[in-house]
């Protein structure tokens, strides 16, 4: 047993990844999360309009940001603002007051709520508030859609995270670097399957969703279709990356549900990206599971038109183009060596 004991001491020396993951790996996790496990929301980006917009601009306390004064808009204006997610809250600053909240952001409304309840009213009279969107500030319709994301990046990510690595261990690589195949055929042979079984595992959730939770659904299904494919691409992209990066299979699931982690924590799916400091927000525009709870919430919630989702359309195509592309070259460096072992060696001449 002392000699099973001191073997596996030296293994574990000599492996460094696994090594790493089991010390540093938590450590980081722990200082992260410890940033970003916060549900009051020190900040909400705020739109003043009205007569009296100018007025109040100064008179707001903390949380409320006031990033929009008009003294122009109307009530049309404020909820147009909050459907596009620019604001949060927007307040019409007439006689009496009223504060729009938008209820998609559960956090945020229930800090404002708070706020407001401490005011005391305003020098205009009362302060008078509605809430869109989610008026029942349901969990359920905040969470189903994020959910959805959620069950994708775990398929997505675990089960293709396995593609090449089970090549390379059961031998087939080699094989692989003879045939006439360049190596994004073979980073698109590996996606296609579970691209399909994606969008099937995407259209069976969503109707669970629907159905089971009573979540509704006010936008356009070829935004969210479009936003889910780009969505799927990604984190596909990522789980060949992770692929191509790990020599077995255990090592891949843990690489995959390292990066999981922080897809759940960093997201916004429950801690609100306003709570997050800067330091570790930034992270959080990195993951692609970010920027899909950015279009579901907004396509199932607030009928969010798609040119309100320029920037999180442009980013997971953004980042589908780089996991895919790095998944490609690091491919090629696996299939370069692998296939100069294959070359066949020439024929000798004859003896004239």
């Amino acid at each position: 047993m002392q000699a099973m004991v001191r073997k596996e001491f030296r293994q574990l020396r000599r492996d460094r990844r696994t090594l790493a993951l089991m010390i540093v790996v938590p450590l980081l996790l722990l200082v992260v999360f410890g940033y970003v496990a916060r549900f009051d929301v020190k900040e909400i980006p705020t739109a003043l309009l009205g007569t009296q917009a100018e007025a109040l601009a100064g008179m707001l306390p903390e949380p409320f940001a006031v990033t929009i004064v008009d003294p122009e808009g109307s009530r049309e204006t404020a909820e147009d603002l909050l459907r596009r997610s620019r604001v949060i809250i927007a307040v019409i600053a007439e006689a009496p007051p009223t504060l729009l909240v938008d209820g998609s952001e559960l956090f945020a409304t229930q800090s404002a709520r708070a706020a407001v309840a401490g005011l005391g009213g305003l020098p205009t009279g009362a302060v008078d508030v509605e809430v869109l969107f989610n008026p029942e500030l349901s969990t359920a319709a905040i969470m189903v859609p994020a959910l959805i994301g959620m069950v994708l990046t775990a398929v997505g990510t675990v089960i293709t995270s396995l593609g090449v690595v089970r090549e390379r261990q059961e031998g087939t690589l080699e094989q692989l670097a003879v045939m006439p195949l360049r190596p994004r055929d073979v980073i698109v042979g590996k996606i296609a399957p579970y691209f399909l079984v994606g969008i099937v595992d995407m259209a069976v959730i969503t109707a669970a969703g629907l159905l089971l939770f009573d979540v509704p659904f006010r936008g356009s299904w070829p935004v969210f279709i479009a936003g889910s494919i780009l969505f799927l691409l990604a984190v596909l992209g990522m789980g060949v990356l992770i692929s191509t990066l790990s020599q077995t299979q255990g090592e891949a699931i843990q690489l995959a549900i390292m990066t999981m982690l922080p897809q759940v924590m960093l997201s916004g799916m429950i801690f609100p990206l306003t709570s997050m400091p800067w330091g570790v927000r930034w992270i959080s525009y990195l993951l692609p599971l970010t920027y899909f709870i950015q279009i579901v919430r907004g396509v199932f919630l607030k009928a969010t038109p798609i040119d309100a989702l320029g920037i999180p359309f442009l980013a997971l195509a953004a980042l589908a183009l780089v996991v895919l592309g790095l998944a490609v070259l690091r491919f090629r460096r696996d299939l370069a060596p692998a296939g100069h072992r294959r070359e066949p060696s020439p024929e000798p001449e004859a003896a004239t």
